[in-house]
């Protein structure tokens, strides 16, 4: 694959996280074959070095099928059934997940990982204290009726009113307008249109690094052709001359081009029928709870979402709509990457 047409310029964020993918892909491959200690960059801290991804086992399961669902049945309980027991998943009951782990369809394709203890404790800080600094933003979004997403029942305050505001809000250095007759050029999200916004990219610096590492294992042709479209980003914010787009790009440590932060809110079985079945999304657990867990029905799985947690899901030959998320628990904070 062709890199020479991605230029990251040296003062943004994302070239550290650049540095560490590299360091992740070369660690990975030699604990996988059994090759010489990879020395890290001195660009590079502790909890990025710390913060490497663990080989898992493979799971079984038959859904070569299931990606020809349509749309529409994204949540028909009769549709998923009939899916269920068209393909089903190879084993008896729900199988709970509580090692780390890739799930594997039958045509030997990785569809979801799972890993565990991804994130250091200095690094859940940092992403409590950007959960802390969107805290006004998070309780505005939290809406009396309409999607579930934002709607209020979905929502729990935590223990004793302690723990992060209840809310669901995205992050972006370049969101899309979509929807419109006329395409508009993309445009910084209002959630880091305030004085906040650079103190909030930092906090979350550490982490967008190391689930971005984590891709270039799991999926490099989505790690590259997301850093290159963030480069031609940074050319297009200037020549174009996009409000905030260069200034927001230089702290982005993401080569995801979006972050939804979901805090203290259940989540119903459901299908993103938005989502690429190709490319990865990859979802984070931070907080003090034990007895969170990430349901895929038509996989009867379940997946443990602990403390330090981290849960990466994918699609490719596998329907990611299938994906759902059921935290019984108070004091969740969740970061999707998408």
């Amino acid at each position: 694959m062709s890199t020479c047409d991605i230029k990251i310029w040296h003062t943004w964020a994302l070239a550290v996280t650049h540095e560490a993918g590299a360091y992740t892909e070369r660690k990975f491959n030699a604990e996988k074959t059994g090759g010489e200690p990879v020395i890290p960059s001195p660009n590079l801290d502790t909890d990025l070095v710390m913060a490497h991804i663990k080989i898992p086992v493979g799971l079984p399961a038959d859904v070569e099928n299931q990606i020809d669902i349509p749309k529409e049945h994204w949540h028909n309980e009769e549709k998923e059934e009939k899916l269920l027991e068209r393909c089903p998943p190879g084993h008896e009951g729900t199988k709970l997940v509580d090692k780390p782990a890739t799930i594997i369809n039958v045509s030997g394709t990785i569809i979801a990982w799972y890993l565990l203890d991804a994130l250091t404790e200095t690094t859940q800080k940092e992403i409590r204290a950007a959960t802390n600094l969107l805290g006004p933003s998070l309780e505005t979004s939290v809406k009396a009726d309409g999607n579930w997403r934002y709607n209020q029942e979905w929502f729990k305050q935590g223990s004793e009113n302690v723990g992060s505001t209840p809310g669901c809000i995205n992050l972006s250095p370049a969101w899309f307008q979509q929807g419109h007759e006329n395409l508009p050029d993309p445009e910084v999200f209002t959630s880091l249109k305030g004085p906040s916004s650079e103190n909030i990219l930092k906090a979350i610096a550490r982490p967008a690094a190391i689930t971005s590492a984590a891709l270039r294992v799991m999926h490099p042709q989505q790690y590259f052709t997301g850093l290159r479209a963030l480069s031609h980003l940074g050319d297009k914010a200037l020549s174009k001359e996009l409000p905030q787009m260069p200034e927001t790009l230089q702290y982005w440590a993401s080569v995801f081009n979006s972050l939804s932060i979901i805090s203290n809110r259940e989540t119903p079985n459901h299908r993103d029928h938005l989502s690429i079945p190709e490319c990865f999304d990859i979802l984070t657990t931070v907080g003090n709870y034990s007895d969170a867990r990430m349901s895929m029905p038509s996989l009867q799985l379940e997946f443990r979402l602990d403390t330090r947690d981290s849960a990466k899901c994918e699609a490719t030959d596998f329907d990611p709509h299938i994906l759902t998320a059921e935290h019984r628990t108070q004091q969740p904070a969740l970061g999707t990457w998408d």
